[in-house]
């Protein structure tokens, strides 16, 4: 593994206690970097730091309440500036067709994947801005791209953050903090859980290379949209879906 460079540089990760937003706060501490973990799973928080060890610390936030966001975003930079913002925590809210989902299901998909992104940016962006440095990554899906069958939840959910990031991006330009975006093929994590075999299936039969994409290899590109290396690059998208990408 190459060692990308995130010395001295302070990351909030959401959802980082398992899945993805784990796999990259292991890299980013591999890299140097601090990285506090937001998640709603106060037991799982604290078994992610046990084994980060030294460079992690975590937080229970409840990612859709405006007031718990903004008040974790003001105590994690009154500790110490926070340089890199990854918007990883996502649901996939089951799966059904789009007139058998249930209105509150569809809701509490788009407000845990898109509302609760703007709510960290909304939070963390100015400070960031007063700093003058940042990178925001949001974990985002090839589902935003093409629109899962019996996923509409999730898939609007996700092309909403695509085009958050592209906004945001462009509104940010010269003010020196990147906004990037990630499409990941489905990885096999605990989300897992939230899906029918049936559309596990068919996600593995669309991609190419005839498997799915590790926690690690996201991170991985994660935390290069992370660091110095990155400087040219706000409002974009990346895809990594083993090929299933067509745009």
């Amino acid at each position: 593994m190459n060692r990308i460079d995130l010395e001295g540089r302070k990351a909030i990760i959401t959802g980082g206690a398992r899945g993805i937003g784990f796999a990259t706060a292991q890299r980013m501490a591999d890299s140097g970097a601090l990285v506090e973990l937001w998640d709603i799973d106060a037991a799982a928080i604290d078994e992610a730091v046990a084994m980060l060890g030294d460079k992690a610390t975590g937080a229970v936030v409840e990612l859709t309440d405006e007031g718990a966001v903004a008040a974790a975003a003001r105590r994690s930079f009154d500790a110490r500036p926070v340089d890199i913002l990854v918007n990883n925590a996502g649901i996939t809210g089951g799966n059904g067709k789009t007139w058998e989902l249930a209105p509150d299901v569809w809701r509490r998909t788009v407000e845990v994947n898109l509302v609760a992104p703007y709510l960290t940016c909304h939070a963390l962006v100015p400070l960031m801005m007063a700093s003058g440095y940042g990178r925001v990554v949001n974990v985002a899906s090839i589902a935003g791209k093409e629109g899962n069958p019996n996923a509409s939840h999730y898939s609007a959910s996700k092309a909403g953050l695509i085009a958050l990031t592209k906004s945001l991006g462009k509104e940010l330009a010269g003010s020196g903090i990147l906004v990037n975006c990630v499409t990941p093929a489905a990885a096999r994590t605990g989300i897992f859980d939230q899906m029918t075999q049936e559309h596990i299936d068919y996600m593995l039969a669309k991609i190419p290379l005839n498997r799915f994409v590790e926690p690690a290899e996201v991170a991985a590109m994660i935390a290069w949209l992370s660091s110095d290396d990155c400087s040219f690059t706000t409002g974009a998208v990346f895809d990594i879906s083993g090929g299933r990408a067509v745009y």
